[in-house]
């Protein structure tokens, strides 16, 4: 991820100020989109990440992943409108 213009981040807090709930929802999201390595450990996709940003479990998505991956991009932008989470273009 080269610079802070090129990614979206999915907060951990709905629209209306409520923190997101299960705690775990972005490793759970990272995981879902991970590839399993040869040790069978989840290994996240190279354009998301899991960061906890002032407290708040987020999700930040490199914004080439649209062009690269539409799909992949679809499923994580849909989830958080699909849950409310509040996004931020950075």
């Amino acid at each position: 991820m080269a610079t802070s213009d090129d990614k979206i981040v999915i907060k951990g807090v709905t629209k209306d100020g409520r923190k997101f709930r299960p705690s775990d929802w972005a490793q759970r999201l990272a995981t879902a989109v991970g590839t399993p390595g040869t040790d069978r450990r989840i290994r996240y996709h190279p354009k998301v990440k899991v960061a906890a940003i002032d407290g708040i479990n987020c999700v930040i998505v490199d914004k080439s992943l649209e062009s690269s991956e539409p799909m992949l991009y679809s499923f994580l932008t849909e989830f958080a409108a699909s849950n409310n989470l509040d996004i931020e273009n950075n």
